[in-house]
């Protein structure tokens, strides 16, 4: 890439949010105007690490209601999923509970020209198993032990590890909880766990602290986003991610479309096909 291309780069990774609300959140033309621009730059980054083969790896961790989900959606939907995979593993079935710890999400990890984003990582041992007695203090004490030096052989194995946590405030976290209460298409967002989880809050306030100390490293630190507007957290987000990742955008030959072939004879069948009713059209009229 050319000076003038990292210029842009990087002019794209810094702007800033305008178009704020009268409650100073984000307005939404403003933010989708804004996110347009940088799935572009994440289009670039997803052909250069094809190109070169890049290892990245993106972890999402946060209270329930955090913007985890959102956040994921934001940076996926204009990219492939062949090239970011999206791993959000369920409870582990009692097989897996006999494995070393973490020996189920060594198989997730991005190979060369992957983009591996965990939706809750291996990390759930340090948060929901401790607040929610998974896991024995014997158990999390050994995995914040290990837990470096795990992330250090990824990093020398050339993976680029980013660690976000999303951090969302006691009043802000009822009102999205409520809100999938009262919203039916938010309904599966919300399960047992989440309810009980809702009422220790202090608790994972404690748990998330420990973690911090344990594994914020110089080779795989942590990076906080405030997320109480998730819009602004988003943005704030994807602009943070790409410019701890040094992609370049890759050179592009000029694309024309070929000519379509001849007709050559072809007779469109006599088929009654099974088409879907237009009931937008009904709607209309």
């Amino acid at each position: 890439m050319g000076k003038k291309g990292k210029e842009k780069r990087d002019e794209v990774a810094a702007a800033p949010d305008p178009g704020f609300r009268g409650d100073g959140r984000l307005g939404r033309k403003a933010y989708e105007h804004a996110l347009a621009e940088l799935h572009v730059e994440l289009v670039k980054l997803q052909m250069w690490v094809q190109q070169s083969g890049a290892k990245v790896c993106i972890v999402f961790e946060g209270r329930d209601g955090a913007g985890k989900g959102g956040t994921i959606k934001a940076i996926t939907e204009r990219v492939s999923p062949r090239v970011f995979r999206v791993v959000a593993l369920p409870a582990p079935t009692e097989r897996e509970k006999s494995q070393m710890y973490m020996q189920r999400y060594v198989e997730h990890l991005p190979a060369g020209g992957e983009i591996v984003i965990f939706d809750r990582s291996w990390y759930n041992r340090a948060g929901v198993e401790r607040v929610m007695g998974f896991a024995t203090e014997k158990q999390v004490e050994r995995f914040l032990e290990t837990v470096p030096s795990y992330e250090k052989a990824l990093v020398d194995s050339g993976i680029i590890l980013l660690k976000y946590w999303l951090e969302v405030s006691p009043e802000e976290q009822t009102r999205r909880l409520e809100a999938r209460i009262e919203d039916g298409r938010k309904l599966w967002k919300l399960s047992p766990m989440d309810l009980k989880s809702y009422s220790r809050w202090y608790e994972y306030s404690r748990a998330r602290d420990a973690m911090f100390m344990a594994s914020d490293m110089a080779w795989a630190p942590w990076f906080v986003a405030q997320s109480d507007d998730k819009r602004r957290a988003r943005l704030n987000i994807i602009r943070h991610l790409l410019r701890q990742i040094p992609y370049e955008a890759p050179k592009r030959q000029k694309i024309t479309l070929p000519e379509r072939q001849k007709k050559g004879g072809y007779v469109a069948p006599e088929y009654q096909y099974k088409t879907i009713p237009d009931t937008m059209g009904e709607q209309a009229a």
